[in-house]
């Protein structure tokens, strides 16, 4: 378990748990106390979080945890690794508190929540690491001149860009998708059995729903109640996660890992970075590459959100949105809205495209 900035855990090799559905009392306990709004307000992420899972990433090239999934990725990211993304790595270790403006838990494009970093002000970031100080007693030196430097804090902040694209950037697609895959998941428990069988089901592991307490088993510590107090709780499927993350704030969060089939993310064997299948060059020549990239990734995930468009197709949420109008328009994708959300399928139309033999 971890529980991340002020309410501090370490990252440690899981235990063996042979009762994953028996008591807690084992070990220390994260009391997450729910009311029925929070219940009715509980509800899974639309899509990635970038920085988020960045700080996961940052903390798991750092570890040796995992080794059998994530050694090889650890082998081929270490020597990559730039001055600069060596400088936002030291503020994220392997043990230990992060400041809370590199790692907003926040769906969107990367650059775009790379930029809000940017703009962080001074005072907050000043903040931020006086917070960490019970937690990292030996902060790097220059971190004192952190909040009054701009030069030195966009140097931070390129390392950050660096690091992601180190880490994160290779991976994404596969990731994403992934994560559609989860979700859908979550969904299904959710329409099948209610938000207490999403809250069953989710983390088992390492976490029991107790009516009406979500118990999150941690490995040190003392035992912590955190009351939602209405405002619900989001659930962040994640890649690197391999136990329960706590994010307190409005609303909570807890990260847990995401659904995975038989082959990692971080799999290295065949074109980790193509964004989809390629297809017949008259159809790119018709639609364009990126419709047709939209088009197919809409047929590889069908019921899939405009966020979850933006994130497999590798485009702006804007551009994804624009795309999805025009290949709907033209009758090869059609859209439901639910809530805040359209979501993607393709027609027979669209599929009858996307499977037309290649030329030559």
């Amino acid at each position: 378990m971890i529980v991340r900035r002020g309410d501090l855990d370490l990252i440690r090799p899981a235990p063996k748990n042979d009762n994953p559905e028996g008591p807690l009392q084992a070990a220390m306990v994260y009391r997450i106390h729910f009311t029925l709004q929070d219940l009715a307000r509980t509800r899974v992420a639309e899509g990635p979080m970038p920085l988020h899972e960045l700080e996961l990433a940052a903390r798991a090239v750092q570890s040796r945890g995992q080794q059998a999934r994530l050694g090889a990725w650890r082998n081929r990211v270490r020597t990559q690794l730039s001055t600069q993304a060596r400088m936002a790595l030291s503020l994220m270790p392997a043990v230990g508190s992060s400041p809370a403006f590199l790692s907003p838990a926040k769906v969107g494009p990367v650059e775009e929540l790379l930029g809000q970093v940017r703009s962080t002000p001074g005072e907050r970031v000043r903040q931020n690491l006086l917070e960490m100080g019970p937690h990292r007693p030996s902060l790097p030196e220059w971190t004192g001149r952190l909040a009054d430097d701009p030069s030195l804090f966009a140097e931070l902040c390129t390392g950050l860009a660096h690091l992601h694209a180190c880490l994160l950037a290779p991976y994404w697609t596969r990731f994403t998708e992934h994560l559609v895959v989860d979700r859908t998941l979550r969904l299904q428990q959710l329409l099948t059995g209610g938000v207490e069988h999403l809250l069953t089901q989710a983390n088992p592991q390492w976490m029991r729903w107790n009516p009406p307490v979500l118990e999150i088993r941690m490995m040190s510590g003392a035992d912590r109640d955190l009351h939602l107090e209405g405002q619900g709780l989001l659930l962040v499927p994640s890649m690197f996660c391999d136990r329960a993350i706590v994010t307190p704030g409005l609303p909570a969060a807890v990260s847990y890992p995401a659904h995975q089939d038989q082959r990692s993310p971080l799999d290295v064997t065949g074109d980790v970075s193509r964004p989809v299948r390629e297809r017949s060059p008259a159809l790119a020549g018709l639609l364009g590459r990126t419709r047709t990239s939209v088009l197919a990734t809409i047929a590889e995930n069908q019921g899939c959100s405009t966020t979850e468009l933006s994130a497999l197709a590798a485009i702006a949420p804007a551009s994804a949105s624009e795309h999805a109008t025009v290949l709907r328009e033209a009758g090869l994708t059609s859209a439901l809205r639910h809530r805040n959300s359209v979501l993607h399928t393709v027609t027979p139309l669209g599929l009858a495209l996307l499977e037309s033999p290649r030329e030559g």
